[in-house]
């Protein structure tokens, strides 16, 4: 069939096998790319999770040292506040208030890629959306 398509000192590829070759194509990027953005979206989450669990870490170390007081946590801080690092957005605040009752308010975590807020609890735990 293809040697009635084709002339016998010409080369190349028919339109329908190159047809055929970009559908296979396009149908390997339809399953290949919701795949990749939900293993994304897990992996920022991730991320999200690790920086809560490295401000509680850090927090209870610092009150572990004597300290007393409030740690915050913001992007671009100092002092007795926590920075998570550029891709990961927090706020809330952790309080000892001397006799070793740990508060939380509103501390949340969330990847600048996505929308999913994450809750730091004072037992140490980290609350995802569903």
């Amino acid at each position: 069939m293809l040697g009635k398509l084709r002339s016998t000192n010409e080369k190349g590829f028919t339109l329908i096998e190159l047809m055929i070759v970009i559908a296979i194509i396009g149908i390997l990027a339809a399953i290949a790319i919701p795949n990749f953005l939900a293993y994304r979206t897990k992996g920022q989450d991730s991320a999200a999770i690790t920086a809560a669990k490295n401000f509680f870490n850090m927090s209870m170390a610092y009150y572990a040292d004597g300290n007393t007081g409030t740690v915050t946590c913001r992007n671009g801080a100092l002092d007795n506040k926590y920075n998570p690092g550029g891709q990961v957005d927090c706020g809330g605040t952790m309080r000892d208030d001397g006799t070793g009752t740990i508060s939380v308010a509103n501390l949340t975590f969330r990847h600048t890629g996505n929308t999913n807020y994450h809750t730091l609890v004072s037992t140490g735990d980290v609350t995802s959306p569903p």
